[in-house]
This record gives C-alpha cells, structure tokens and sequence, in this order.
C-alpha cells in the first residue's frame, strides 16, 4: 500500500458545484485538506501516483524537496472517474474543489483496490466543522500576530502535543524556553494541539496548563493525519519519525524555529526525526522526573535514581478518573487535574453500552436481562435492546441478508449511543454476526461515552443442542437461508472486553461475572457503598 496515512470512504452525494459530485473524505483525507487550504502544507493539493511513492519510498518528493507522509486522497470507485469533485465536511459543508489531475489504484493491506485522486484544490468556503474553530488559526495568522515574518530572526518554540500538559512537560517547556532566549529573555511559546475533529476534550486539557506555561505563550488546535502506529492506541499510539516530521513541517508553517514533542514514552528518536530533514530543529531535552525526596520536579541527572516516582501511565490516569479518585497533585497542576475530571467523570457517571454478541442460543439475552436487572438495582437508569425485541419494532421488515443485518446493528447502535449520550446503560443482546459492524457501534458509542463487549462464547455444538426454538434444525433443513452458524458466518470477536462460556454454567453465574467486571471497571458502585447509599 502506498502511504502510511490511508484515507477513510466517504459518502458521495448528488450536490455541490454544478457538475461536480460532492465527497466527505474520511478523517485522515479532511486533515490533509484542512492543512493544504490553511497553508500549513507547502502543496497545493493531493499528491500523484509518483509523487506518493516517492515519498514513501524516499522521504523526498520527486523535485528533492524533503516531506515525509504521502498526501494522498482515498475515493470510493464510483466517484473516481470525474473530472472535478467538490469535497465537503462531515456535514455536507462545501470546503474545497478538487481538479482532478490524476487518477490512481494502490492496493490496500487487505489485498483489496484503493481508488485515488490526485490534483489541486481551490477554496470554496472556510472550514466550520472542528473544536475550537476559533483556535484553528492560517499560519500565515499567527506568524502575523505574533511578528513572526521569516526575517524576523526570532526563535519560536512549538510544543506539539496530543495529550494534556502535565508537571514534567511543563517543566521541560520552561527550561528549553529558557535555553533558547536571548538577552535573558525567553523564546516565544506556541503550543500546538493536535486535536481530532470530535476532540474538543484534549484541547480544553491542554489549554487549562496556560497560566502555568511562560509569558507569551500562544495556542493553535490542528488536527494531524493520523499513521497506523498513532491510531493504534490510546491518545494517539505510538508516533514515528514521520508523524514527528509532519509535525515539524506544520510547526514551522506557524513559524517556529525549534520543536519539543510532548507525546508521553511514544515519541520517536530525535537523530531519526532530524534525518528525515525538517525545516526546523527537532528539541531532544534531557527528561524531567520527580524527586519524592525533595518533592520536586528536576532534570533526571539531579535526581538520586532510588528517589525517582514514576509517572503515573496513561492507563493509570484513565483508571484513576473512572473510579473517581483525583489525580495526584505532585503529577498534574489543579487546574488540569480538574478539566480532565470533568471531562472524564467516573464512569458511575457516564453512558455506557454493554453488547453482548454470541449465536442464536448462546445465552446471551438470558444473561443480558440478569445484567439490566443488576445495573438498574445499583441505581443507574438502564435499557434494554434485546435482539428479538428490535426485529420486531425497530427493525421490523428487514432480512437477514449482511446488508440488513448490518442496517439492523447500526439502528441499535444508533439508538445506544443517544441513551449513552444521555448518561444511561444501554444493554444490547443482538447476534451481531459482524466484526465490521460490531467495531461501526463501538465507534458511535464512544464518541459519547463508553463501550464495553462482551462475547458469549457459546460453542455451535451446544446452541444446536439446546435450540428451544427450534431454528438450527429449520437451517439445517434450508427452510432458513442465511443462518448464522449454519449458512452464514460468525466473526468471533478479538477486542471483546469479557468472554463468558456458558457451557456448564448457570445463567446467574455468567450474570455475576459480567456484573464484577462492571463493578471492577468502576461502571457501577461497589456493593457495600449502594447499600450505604440506599440507607
């Protein structure tokens, strides 16, 4: 495949510009777009076969011009033979046009045809979708606002982050600022937020270390592409040297002289950042760590190593949120302790669905009722959205054919994601056959709250033997087409949260393991409290 940063599908549509069909590309495709119209790419749009894969094989575009991550816009096959496209945001926004130049096929991991255009795009209106639209300033803004002209000869320091500013960035900040002063004052500071298009939360962290940061200080809110080492973990994964690089070639659009990447234990080495020649100075500053001793922030080789206390993990701090506990003030300032805690509320408090996916007899709406039984007796608002209950009502008239099934999921998950939206459980016990479709209602969820899988892993061999209804034996005769087990496939879950095997068991004990691991991850309230509380 060529390029580290592939683009989503979207939708097309009959409007826009006469003639030319409109196209929401996916996430990675309107961050590129974002960067090409505000100028904080050198490029005037999406880049040709050859240039893509010269940047991907060489770092370097064919005229020799140093740039990491191909530019690349991914399109369905049905709009790529136009000549023009108008691109849109999610919303239907008209954004840019696109004259299309080329047209290209690479193929994706999965063996499958990726279609591709390639050309120059034109504004047609400014971007509206986005958090804090009002921070997503044009380089060619803040260099003015902050006299930054390319004469101006002034050092300027990004902070490039996705993730909020805790002690020892801000201590790392301070000192590199202080280091590349002149006259004993401290360089310019402009933190620069790497934040989704959804990721309001990130930046509003970030933003509540501002009086903690030094004297003129400034912000900008962008949203990076991002490479499949990035997206493969929590606040972004892992960065590599080309992440970085694209980073410092938006950095220094803003007009920064030097660059200190603030991405946790997951940036890459500086030397292979700096080998991929970006136009500014990649900052490798000695690490900051926290003396319990002298309960003080200092410069590791200050620091005696039997005294160091590390850095709570971010999958501590996201432990210490969900049970509800406040984070340690030696670790992070007050103000940003207390943005993430409102942002992230104990998850006593906020939406969850709990989807349980298994074969027709598995057990699993039995167990999902014991479960909604459970949740709404520890006192929290529950619904449930049984498999067989949504065909009948919400879903009434589809087939179950793998367009309806995954029409059928989607209106569940729909439905889930507005009752976790509003701070509720949804419990959902459909067959959700598809892996596709199982990680399509994860992603609505999680866009409002939380998502918990749980794969009843019942063997065929026992749901056939148990078929109250009597439906393996219909498939099994070709009365039923398209039967999952049978006739019709079933993806097992690999990223399911909880796997319960019924065989041998009875339902209350499935119940009760479903409902510790609630407690355990801080969804619901320890026992003893909700009877204090009851009392």
């Amino acid at each position: 495949m060529v390029g580290a940063h592939s683009q989503g599908r979207g939708p097309a549509a009959n409007a826009g510009g006469p003639g030319a069909p409109a196209f929401a590309p996916g996430p990675d495709g309107l961050a590129h777009l974002e960067l090409i119209l505000s100028g904080a790419y050198p490029l005037p749009g999406f880049m040709t076969r050859e240039q893509a894969e010269s940047v991907a094989g060489r770092g370097r575009l064919p005229d020799g011009r140093p740039w990491p991550v191909p530019v690349t816009l991914e399109v369905p096959e049905e709009v790529a033979g136009n000549a023009r496209l108008t691109l849109t945001d999610l919303e239907g926004a008209p954004l840019a046009e696109l004259a299309v130049r080329e047209r290209w096929e690479s193929t994706g991991e999965d063996g499958a045809t990726l279609h591709h255009l390639a050309g120059d795009v034109s504004l047609l209106g400014p971007p509206a979708y986005g958090v804090l639209r009002e921070l997503r300033s044009t380089p060619a803004e803040v260099r003015a606002q902050r006299g930054l002209e390319p004469s101006s000869g002034r050092p300027l320091l990004a902070v490039v982050t996705d993730r909020p500013l805790h002690h020892r960035a801000l201590h790392q900040i301070r000192a590199e600022a202080d280091a590349l002063g002149r006259g004993g004052e401290r360089a310019g500071v402009l933190v620069v937020v790497d934040a989704g298009l959804h990721d309001e939360g990130l930046a509003t962290a970030v933003l509540a270390a501002e009086p903690l940061l030094p004297p003129r200080s400034g912000f900008v809110v962008v949203t990076l592409p991002r490479s499949a080492s990035r997206a493969a973990g929590a606040l972004g994964g892992t960065w590599s040297e080309r992440d970085a690089a694209l980073a410092a070639h938006v950095a220094a659009a803003y007009g920064a002289t030097h660059m200190l990447l603030e991405a946790g234990g997951r940036a890459p080495e500086t030397e292979r950042v700096m080998a991929l020649k970006p136009p500014l100075t990649v900052l490798d500053p000695e690490p900051w760590r926290y003396d319990a001793d002298a309960d003080l922030w200092k410069p590791r080789t200050r620091v005696d190593p039997r005294a160091v206390r590390a850095e709570p993990t971010d999958e501590e701090v996201a432990a210490e949120l969900a049970h509800g506990r406040e984070l340690p003030s030696w670790f992070t300032p007050a103000r940003v302790g207390a943005e993430l805690a409102r942002l992230r509320p104990a998850r006593t408090r906020r939406g969850l669905t709990l989807l349980f996916t298994g074969l027709s007899g598995s057990g699993k709406s039995t167990i999902a009722r014991g479960v909604s039984d459970g949740v709404r007796r520890s006192g929290r608002t529950v619904s449930l959205l049984d498999g067989d209950v949504v065909r009948r009502v919400l879903s009434k008239g589809l087939t179950f054919s793998r367009a309806d099934r995954e029409l059928n999921i989607r209106r569940i998950g729909f439905v889930a994601a507005e009752i976790t939206r509003h701070g509720g459980v949804a419990v959902c016990a459909p067959i959700a056959p598809y892996a596709a479709g199982r990680a399509e209602v994860r992603a609505m969820v999680e866009e409002f709250g939380d998502f918990f899988l749980v794969h009843v892993a019942t063997p065929l061999e026992e749901c056939e033997a148990r078929d109250r209804k009597g439906l393996y034996a219909q498939a099994r005769a070709g009365e039923i087409p398209e039967f999952t087990g049978v006739s019709d496939p079933y993806e097992e879950p690999t990223d399911a949260d909880l796997v319960v095997d019924t065989v041998g068991a009875d339902p209350a004990e499935s119940v009760a393991l479903v409902l510790d691991a609630l407690r355990g991850g801080g969804w619901l309230p320890d026992s003893d409290q909700h009877v204090s509380e009851d009392r």
